[in-house]
């Protein structure tokens, strides 16, 4: 059974989850399989699954921005374009297991035009892809081939918008001459609507055309025929650049929308335009919707339109416009897919249902706009601050340098994207707003209902969780600081079990909210009663004002029976307070810099022995961290530091304590303790996450997932995961698997001792295969060198024999290539001593004899060639010794004879020589 000392070395923390950017602007592409979504990520491609929210692959282009991007319908190739001005094709191979991962090859590398690619469309076969330049050029592309099949010319300016279509054509049936039959064509001039016609058919023969639309910011539009490979249409009655193009094969007409802000429908007969809608905003999305019978808009406002399209008016009521980050940069829908994706301009994706699209309630003069599916947001920006909410711990709150409150999802189910239950994990289950400026602060009550935000518009918000209804009300504003708030607190202790209070938590809001700000004092908030029923909106008061520190206010904490509060400040002090009086309790002093983050410690945390020895903890504990790098821990009692804990290279932002019945802390009892270790967790700016023993100052586990510093740290009271989130957008879920260590240790020593006893035992009865093949694999190279020396001691060797038994030759030359390079190592190492040279010459020869030099040539491992490099370098000292020893035994033969030869050698007299 193994000790508890030894288990203790065994703490670790795996990531079990990772939300992480997918999308920082620029081109996004859904495959129509309507789960399979490419993003730009900078300079590299991001393929998510959408119904799981998992990153299934990255795909590095040059180490340029990407400037457009394209995946195929049926996701089996992926196009790059880069500033660099290169166009990479990527085969994508997906994983056999149900698509949980994507492979990703480079195919073929080139470099489509002399400017920047802006605009990329890939036909619905999947089997061409038109690039627009900066240039005005538009070439066309065999993607399995990588080679270009049309290039055309027109545009004046940058190619904003592309488009392919197959239009149904119409021909007379004249009379056959020969074999064939001749076709007319005439051309008409260009009409009062600044349509010039190249070309037009009139007949009863059906013929299919494949065809490319183009626009530009010379606000034309060309029609281009890919087999006659020449434009047969200019459509120029937009006067802005053109952004969005779409064919409608049963209308047989084509929409273009424009930044002039109007949509206008083509007839693809006489190219007309018979349909001008006047949208009032720019546009930068427009597209068909059931069959042509509706096509949505989305631009500057960031609201999705729905529009009638034989009557041109708008279906959906009128809705608000939103800010600058609001607006729509892109939507994409298909034509088989239950929903419309649009991205907006803070790079936010959101699903609307197209449903109420289906069977419209003719009785209304309009419809509520479209129901939202799924909001996931492509980076969450620098998370500031983070904590669970719910009773289950279901959600994750984020405040991300941003005015608005994110609640994500934490179900780990796959969820179908139409599904209006749709929530994966991370996704964004509701946009808390209100604050109107970034919010600093979170904290959370007991029960995970009620949620405190800070912000540094100066005011504080209480907010109701229900999340069972999908309800998220905000209850209050605390309003009176004269400068941004950065720290709030809630009271953590439970009601009474049995109370109306602990049984019905949503109808009884905290008791009271504690609040910090950079104006340098704290306040004491009293809070209305909450009903269920009717949420009382009331303005709260301040029950008092304290000037409590010299500087900023960085973090409160109240402690587990709400009879204290502890307040820490950029002044380098912490202060104890009443939370009754609101009066000083006790000071403490002792960090270098400021303080980031104050915690008490929790109600049934057991006594410790401090750096100065035992320490009366009967009051309780309280930890701080501070920009000077370091963790401390002080007692109530009389306010002292009990630790210091150093190991952090930068300034230590958050520090908490693990929950005492975690798996870590039990690993890492000493064995004589008989309770639970009080364990720490620290986030600072050097990106790292470090898990403590309180009891000895020891670092315990180091977690390292982050680029950035690490602002937010949280711990699941139930599983014991740890949340980190930083400024470089990522959220990690550390899951402890401690216990699986320790378990996988106990399995692994029992199996090793047991191979051990295997191998005395093969060695006892001579069988040299497999002693010689568990040696290597227990990598026990002593055992092993003893083995061969016996072999190279034995007298007489076996005849025919290499090594001295024929058994072991065999051996050697039957090797698998992993093993021969462990026995080479060992081998050089050996080499090296020349007192086990021998040996080590000896399997030498066996393996240089048995093998090809090819094979070995072949061996593909790491070292392997340092390993060849020191066996030659060794081997030839030893000839060289060898040599030298002769050449010396040379001399000591004439010494000899020289001195039989002057009678110093006599007749069985001399010196005897062996």
């Amino acid at each position: 059974m193994l000790s508890r000392a030894r288990i203790s070395t065994t703490t670790t923390f795996e990531p079990e989850h990772v939300i992480q950017p997918i999308y920082t602007g620029g081109d996004v592409a859904l495959a129509k399989s309507d789960h399979l979504l490419a993003t730009c990520l900078g300079e590299e491609a991001v393929i998510t699954d959408l119904r799981t929210g998992a990153l299934l692959a990255r795909v590095e282009a040059d180490g340029e921005v990407l400037t457009a991007l394209a995946i195929t319908p049926n996701a089996s190739h992926l196009i790059l374009c880069s500033r660099s001005l290169s166009m990479q094709i990527h085969t994508l191979i997906i994983s056999e297991d149900g698509e949980s991962s994507v492979r990703a090859s480079l195919l073929k590398t080139l470099k489509p035009h002399v400017t920047p690619v802006v605009t990329i469309e890939i036909d619905k076969t999947g089997t061409l892809v038109a690039t627009g330049s900066a240039d005005g050029v538009i070439k066309i592309w065999d993607i399995r081939r990588a080679y270009p099949t049309h290039t055309f010319r027109g545009h004046n300016g940058v190619i904003s918008a592309l488009h392919f279509f197959e239009s149904v054509e119409t021909e007379p049936d004249l009379p056959a001459s020969g074999s064939g039959k001749k076709k007319t064509h005439h051309k008409s001039s260009k009409s009062q609507d600044d349509v010039i016609i190249d070309e037009a058919t009139n007949g009863n023969s059906t013929t299919t055309s494949f065809r490319l639309a183009s626009g530009g910011e010379d606000g034309q539009i060309r029609i281009w025929d890919l087999a006659k490979r020449k434009s047969i249409a200019t459509l120029d009655s937009h006067v802005s650049v053109v952004r969005g193009l779409q064919f409608s094969p049963k209308a047989n007409q084509i929409i273009s929308a424009s930044r002039d802000k109007t949509v206008m429908v083509w007839d693809m007969k006489s190219w007309k335009a018979v349909k001008v809608v006047p949208v009032l905003e720019v546009i930068e999305a427009v597209g068909f919707v059931r069959d042509g019978t509706f096509f949505y808009t989305g631009g500057e406002n960031g609201k999705l339109r729905i529009w009638e399209t034989q009557s041109g008016r708008e279906i959906t009521q009128e809705q608000l416009a939103g800010g600058e980050a609001d607006g729509i940069v892109h939507i994409l829908h298909h034509s088989n897919l239950n929903f419309i994706l649009s991205i907006h301009a803070d790079q936010s994706l959101i699903f609307h249902s197209i449903d109420p699209l289906s069977n419209p309630d003719t009785s209304k003069s309009s419809l509520e706009p479209l129901p939202v599916l799924r909001r996931i947001s492509g980076t969450h920006d620098e998370i500031i601050d983070l904590t669970y909410v719910t009773p289950e711990r279901a959600l994750l709150a984020l405040a991300t340098n941003s005015e608005s409150l994110r609640l994500v999802s934490l179900s780990t189910a796959a969820n179908n994207v139409s599904s209006n239950t749709a929530s994966n994990f991370g996704a964004d289950v509701a946009l808390l707003e209100g604050h109107e400026d970034i919010i600093i602060c979170l904290d959370v009550d007991w029960s995970g209902c009620w949620l405190a935000t800070g912000a540094k518009d100066n005011t504080a918000r209480l907010w109701r969780i229900d999340h069972a209804q999908n309800s998220f009300q905000h209850f209050a504003t605390f309003t009176g600081h004269a400068e941004s708030i950065g720290a709030i607190a809630l009271p953590d202790n439970p009601p009474p079990l049995g109370s109306a209070a602990y049984s019905n938590p949503l109808g009884h809001a905290p008791s009271f909210l504690l609040t910090g700000s950079q104006d340098r004092t704290v306040k004491k908030w009293e809070i209305a009663k909450a009903h269920s029923s009717n949420v009382d909106m009331t303005t709260p008061r301040a029950i008092f004002t304290r000037k409590a520190h010299d500087k900023d206010i960085n973090a409160i904490s109240v402690n587990h029976n709400s009879n204290l509060f502890a307040s820490a400040s950029q002044d380098r002090t912490v202060k104890i307070w009443s939370v009754e009086e609101g009066e000083v309790q006790g000071v403490l002093r002792g960090h270098r810099r400021g303080v980031w983050s104050v915690k008490f410690a929790p109600k049934d945390a057991p006594p410790l022995i401090g750096d100065n020895g035992p320490a009366s903890t009967s009051r309780g504990l309280i930890l701080t961290s501070s920009g000077d790098k370091t963790v401390k821990i002080w007692s109530l009692t009389d306010y002292s530091c009990l630790r210091t804990l150093e190991g952090h290279t930068n300034s230590v932002l958050k520090a908490l304590w693990m929950p005492l019945h975690s798996a870590t802390a039990i690993a890492s009892a000493p064995p004589s303790s008989t309770k639970n270790t009080l364990q720490i967790a620290s986030a600072g700016g050097d990106g790292l996450v470090k898990i403590w023993n309180a009891n000895t100052g020891e670092i315990a586990a180091t977690l390292d997932n982050h680029t950035d510093r690490i602002w937010a740290l949280t711990v699941n009271p139930t599983t014991n995961t740890l949340v980190s989130g930083g400024g470089d957008s990522i959220v990690t879920f550390w899951k402890d698997t401690t216990s699986a260590t320790v378990a996988a240790s106990a399995a692994d020593s029992t199996v090793r001792v047991e191979q051990e006893q295997q191998l005395q035992n093969h060695i006892h009865r001579g069988n040299y295969r497999d002693a010689i093949t568990l040696a290597l694999q227990l990598n026990h190279p002593a055992r092993l060198l003893a083995l061969l020396q016996g072999v190279v001691d034995r007298q007489p060797p076996e005849p025919g024999s290499l090594s001295g038994v024929r058994a072991v030759d065999e051996v050697l030359a039957s090797l698998s290539d992993t093993q021969l390079l462990l026995l080479m190592s060992r081998v050089r190492d050996w080499n090296t001593n020349a007192r086990t040279a021998v040996v080590a010459q000896r399997v030498l020869a066996v393996v240089v004899r048995s093998y090809s030099a090819e094979r070995l040539a072949g061996i593909k491992g790491r070292g392997w060639k340092d390993v060849l490099a020191a066996l030659a370098a060794y081997t030839e000292r030893h000839y060289n010794r060898m040599e030298s020893l002769v050449d010396e035994s040379y001399v000591v033969d004439f010494t000899l004879r020289e001195m039989e030869a002057t009678g110093f050698v006599g007749d069985g007299e001399g010196m005897e020589v062996s």
